[in-house]
This record gives structure tokens, C-alpha cells and sequence, in this order.
């Protein structure tokens, strides 16, 4: 019970992290590509309580899935919509992936320290690294996650403007009709998944996240 206590406080930086540079990342490349829409709204700042949704936020430190709220972006300042729409929503899960490359990089630096030190168990030092351990194992899957799941093609993750919106305008339009109720739907599975499929959504989820997690740690598994 102290573990998992532990590994909650240690996640909630990492979760707060990982949605922020998630939606600036949005708003950013919506700018540089001609949109200020999110510039405008405050929406390019490292406050988070610009940027945080509290049950996408809860849900991604208790489930480990979750999102923020959306930055705005209006796709008439765009000079091909379709293809800076797109621009735009990859940029949040690239943002993720480039984080937790970076973090399974100074973590695996980290341990060439780490593994000479000698010391006893139960200790301040021993506490010190556990707790170290935790938070960059959690600060990488995390964005990890953060990134898969939003890629996932359904409104209204990232994935639904990145591929969705290259099928044809009516279709894409049938969709965005009902991307309340998709949106609804799919988040009641999420919560439901356990009980109903028994796991099997947040179970393919975490395999793929452990799978890119695994390859992340070994690219680096030379420096130790």
C-alpha cells in the first residue's frame, strides 16, 4: 500500500508534464503553421492550470490513459488545412515520445552512478534511489502512454485528426457529428474495461507501451 501511495505522489509531476508539453506542442505548431488562436487564449504556457482537465488528468494518474483540454485551433489560417490539422494534432504525441526518449536517456546515464553506489537497505540513500527509480520509470511511461493513446483514431484523440481526416470530407463530417457521443462512449469502455472486456483494451494499450518502453530503454542500454 506505501509503494503504490508513493508511485501515485511520484506520478502526478510526470502526468503534469507529460499534458502539458502535450498541448503546447499543439498550440506551438498550430502557430508557427498561421494560427495564433491558441497564443491568443493563453494557451502557450507552462502553467498547468491552463492546460489541465481534472478527470482526463485523474485519469491518467490512477489509469495511466488520459488527456488535457484541447487547444483551440481554427484551421482557416491554415494554408492546406488538411495537412496542418494533422501537423498539428501529431505534434502532441511526438512531444511525448521525444520526452520519454529523452527521459530514457538520462535514466539509463543515471545508472552507470547508481550501480556503483553501496549501501545498505532500508537507508536514506536506499529510499532515495527507489524513489528515483520510480519517477523516471514513471516520468517515461507515462509519455509513453500519453502518446499512444492519443493517437488512437477515434474523436476526439489525436489520432481522429491525423488519420481520420484524410477520408473523404462527408464521411470525416458524419463523424465530427458525433464526436460528443464517440467521445462518451469511449470513455465509459475506459472506465467499464475491467468489468466488460476484461481488460482487454487497457491490456493491448499497456503491451504497446511496454513494447516501445523496452525498445526506448535498450537503445540506450549501451551506456551501462
Amino acid at each position: 500500500m506505501t509503494d503504490y501511495l508513493i508511485e501515485l505522489l511520484i506520478g502526478i509531476p510526470c502526468v503534469i508534464i507529460a499534458l502539458v508539453f502535450h498541448e503546447i506542442s499543439h498550440g506551438f505548431i498550430a502557430y508557427k503553421l498561421g494560427d495564433p488562436t491558441a497564443k491568443n487564449m493563453g494557451r502557450l504556457t507552462l502553467n498547468p492550470l491552463k492546460h489541465l482537465d481534472p478527470l482526463g488528468t485523474a485519469s491518467m494518474i490512477f489509469f495511466k490513459f488520459g488527456w488535457a483540454k484541447p487547444v483551440p485551433i481554427d484551421s482557416r489560417y491554415f494554408k492546406k488545412p488538411r495537412r496542418d490539422i494533422a501537423l498539428s494534432a501529431l505534434a502532441g504525441p511526438l512531444a511525448n515520445l521525444l520526452l520519454a526518449l529523452l527521459g530514457a536517456f538520462i535514466y539509463s546515464l543515471s545508472l552507470i552512478f547508481l550501480r556503483n553506489l553501496v549501501f545498505e537497505s532500508a537507508n536514506f540513500l536506499y529510499y532515495l534511489c527507489t524513489a528515483y527509480n520510480m519517477l523516471m520509470v514513471n516520468f517515461i511511461w507515462l509519455n509513453i502512454a500519453l502518446a499512444i493513446f492519443n493517437l488512437i483514431p477515434l474523436p476526439p484523440l489525436d489520432g481522429s485528426r491525423i488519420f481520420l481526416i484524410w477520408l473523404p470530407y462527408r464521411i470525416y463530417a458524419k463523424i465530427l457529428r458525433y464526436e460528443r457521443e464517440i467521445a462518451a462512449l469511449f470513455l465509459v469502455i475506459l472506465l467499464l474495461d475491467s468489468r466488460i472486456l476484461n481488460g482487454f483494451f487497457s491490456s493491448g494499450l499497456s503491451f504497446l507501451v511496454n513494447l516501445v518502453f523496452n525498445g526506448m530503454i535498450s537503445i540506450f542500454s549501451f551506456l551501462y
